[in-house]
């Protein structure tokens, strides 16, 4: 296992990392020499990993008892281990030669011949390439991958590269991965990802030549796990060879992971075109997926062109990979003009079109739209919904809480033979989960077993989510460890649920301890992780920490959402940094971001604090303006203001503008709290307002101002008001039991 990737991005979150307890710095000191202590060194890091475990395991599972824990081997490889790649054996690093073993090494040990070629390399290298070249030791596979490490880590990348050339030369060395890996390994924990990327491509050379070029390709992809990126020099030598040798599969493998390298993308076409390797349909589809992930579709347009002058011309297919990508940025509309494209090339798109479009539609609200392309399949006579139609639109009507339609789709779908997968049972339950029905989602989890259904990751976060916010955090922690007996790893997405549930209990120092340790094993947060952090911060008032996630997050190129703006709008207001709080909103109007009631709400609510009335009154009609309906807060808080003030008339105006319900509903609410202290005056105005437009007065309404006239002695206003109600009885119309 390689140790975490302190590139500079990362370099961001690891300022918490220093705060090691001194038991760990002097077990390290033990392992390295103090002019070795760099975040580099790889058996460092690895210790401090391992004895760290214990302490995030208890952040992760703070409920179980210490006898509840697994053994440190089991969190290591279930929990905290890279993933494992299909090369795991040869992506280890090996353990680096420590100076005193070096020197005090036996001659005969497997150690002191380490330590004699060591030297021996160390003074041809000395002498020159040319002395090295005449090198004469005979060392196994074992003892030349110490040796590499021993002289990256005592001498350098170059007297490691050096060595490196001295072995590929010979037979036993040129065709051994694990030489070759390991070589890579050490310039990799060095950060000399460029003489690394030079490994890379001697292996592409030297395995090409017995056949083996597919085994050495699929590693330079494997070495992304152990922080080495992809080279446009590394991925071009590959298809050099795989163009001259024939094998377009690979190829075609090559588009296909060079997801990172899009930018590059149009420079191999090129080349590819140069060498007369012709590109087809299917290599089209790999570089369509490419530019759309990335959101480059003007390049994908002008690849569609250059199919057209090649004649072959973009099929269904190719088409069909561009309308996913479209739906998956959210460019809906754009993905049914290209559906527009399609028919007018007398194309018919097929059921994993039109599965593709509902899905998209689904995903950003239009369920209705979306239901109605389903039942245009329902009633084609060519295509039939598939499972994954069905369970697009399943997720669409969970994921607006319209559990009853997702139901009865289920059973229509069940009536068609077809059986519901690991996502449809995944999407029933995140729908049952967010709706508090957690013992539905337990039934839909055990039935999803019985019919061998595999329940994922997101299945489990899902369930865990609901259970933390219902209050049942024993039973999510007990669920964690059930999947991860399963073999299942956290993703992050189960890390910002935990961390979120530490916020939420006020564990401050646990949410950003296990941030930051997230962060820097190489789970890269996303937006939705830096919104948790940032409300997370701003709910307890420490918004300089609030302030400084926003900035790493932009610094990432993430871009906030109206959550994270808001959370941060929220903060500043409660601790009454209104014109903070005003900059932060004047931030999301320049980013495009739409601010909703909820955002108006807390910087309105704000401003009152404030004693700014007019400004937060300018905002909320604003946001009438804009046809936002304000939260039932927002229109009560700033009519108080103005009542307090003694502005009864704009208090009136304030809640003027509101559906008569939502109006009825913030009067009786204003009246109770005007009359709570002893305003009775600007509570009898809303009062005779409330029965001068015809509509009752509930009972708890009519109790708080009576209430509220006895204690200021005002009984001359208790009988006025009764006896207008006596005349409003007569009329059918009074007191009521609730609000309307």
């Amino acid at each position: 296992m390689f140790a975490p990737n302190f590139t500079p991005k990362n370099k961001i979150f690891a300022r918490r990392f220093k705060k090691v307890s001194d038991f760990k710095q002097m077990s390290i000191a033990k392992i390295c020499k103090p002019s070795l202590m760099q975040p580099s060194n790889v058996e460092a890091m690895l210790f401090l990993q391992a004895s760290t475990s214990h302490h995030i395991y208890r952040l992760i599972f703070p409920k179980l008892k210490p006898h509840f824990l697994f053994c440190r081997h089991f969190y290591q490889d279930r929990i905290f281990s890279i993933a494992k790649s299909r090369f795991s054996s040869l992506l280890q690093t090996p353990t680096p030669i420590l100076l005193d073993e070096v020197s005090n090494a036996t001659m005969d040990s497997p150690s002191g011949i380490v330590g004699r070629v060591f030297n021996l390399v160390c003074q041809s290298y000395d002498e020159g390439d040319q002395s090295l070249r005449f090198l004469h030791v005979d060392i196994s596979i074992e003892q030349a991958v110490a040796v590499v490490a021993l002289l990256a880590d005592r001498e350098g990348s170059i007297a490691a590269l050096s060595f490196f050339h001295w072995a590929i030369v010979r037979a036993q060395f040129r065709h051994s991965m694990r030489f070759y890996i390991a070589t890579a390994g050490s310039l990799v924990a060095r950060g000399n990802f460029e003489k690394a990327q030079e490994v890379m491509r001697c292996m592409i050379e030297c395995f090409a030549e017995v056949g083996r070029l597919k085994e050495a390709s699929n590693m330079v992809f494997e070495m992304q796990n152990g922080g080495l990126p992809l080279s446009i020099h590394t991925m071009n030598r590959i298809l050099r060879i795989a163009a001259d040798s024939g094998l377009i599969g690979l190829a075609q493998q090559v588009f296909g992971e060079m997801e990172g390298l899009v930018g590059d993308v149009e420079k191999l076409f090129k080349a590819m075109e140069a060498r007369g390797f012709r590109m087809d349909n299917v290599t089209c589809t790999l570089i369509v997926d490419a530019f759309c992930k990335k959101g480059l579709f003007k390049k994908v347009f002008w690849i569609f062109e250059r199919m057209y002058e090649m004649d072959v011309p973009p099929n269904l297919i190719n088409y069909t990979a561009l309308i996913n990508g479209l739906c998956k940025r959210g460019s809906v509309k754009q993905a049914f003009q290209v559906l527009e494209e399609i028919v007018g090339k007398r194309m018919k798109p097929n059921v994993y079109t039109h599965t593709i479009l509902i899905d998209g539609l689904c995903k950003i609200g239009w369920t209705e739209r979306a239901f109605r392309l389903f039942m245009k399949l329902i009633r084609s006579n060519l295509y039939k919904p598939n499972v994954y139609t069905y369970t697009a639109m399943i997720g669409g009507y969970c994921k607006e809480g319209k559990l009853n339609r997702a139901a009865m789709l289920l059973s229509k779908m069940r009536e068609q033979d077809l059986l519901p997968n690991t996502n449809t049972f995944t999407a029933l339950i995140d729908g049952n989960c967010k709706q508090g029905d957690i013992d539905r989602a337990f039934e839909l989890l055990d039935e999803m077993k019985s019919v061998d259904c595999i329940p994922t990751i997101h299945t489990y976060n899902s369930m865990v989510d609901g259970m933390f916010k219902k209050g049942r955090a024993n039973e999510a922690h007990k669920l964690l460890q059930e999947c991860l007996l399963q073999g299942l790893k956290l993703d992050k997405v189960t890390y910002t649920i935990l961390i979120n549930e530490h916020f939420r209990r006020g564990r401050i120092a646990q949410a950003l301890e296990l941030f930051d340790w997230m962060v820097g094993n190489g789970y890269q947060a996303d937006i939705k992780t830096y919104t948790v952090m940032i409300a997370g911060c701003c709910r307890q008032k420490r918004m300089e920490e609030g302030e400084k996630f926003l900035s790493d997050c932009l610094k990432l190129g993430l871009k906030p959402t109206k959550q994270t703006y808001t959370s941060m709008i929220s903060g500043y207001c409660r601790d009454g940094k209104t014109q903070s709080a005003l900059r932060i909103f004047e931030k999301m109007i320049q980013e495009a971001c739409m601010p909703d009631s909820v955002t108006y709400g807390a910087l309105i609510s704000g401003l009152c604090k404030d004693s700014r009335l007019e400004e937060a009154r300018a905002l909320y009609e604003s946001m009438l303006d804009k046809g936002l309906v304000p939260c039932e807060v927002t229109g009560i808080t700033l009519a108080y203001e103005f009542c307090k003030r003694e502005k009864i008339e704009i208090a009136m105006l304030v809640l003027e503008r509101l559906e008569k319900k939502h109006w009825v509903q913030a009067a009786n609410i204003l009246i109770r709290k005007l009359s709570s202290v002893g305003n009775v005056d600007a509570a009898l105005l809303f009062l005779n307002k409330l029965l001068d437009v015809d509509c009752s007065v509930d009972h708890i309404t009519y109790t708080a101002f009576l209430s509220g006239c006895y204690e200021n002695n005002r009984y001359s206003l208790v009988s006025d008001l009764s006896e207008r109600i006596s005349m409003h009885i007569g009329g059918n119309h009074g007191l009521k039991g609730e609000i309307t």
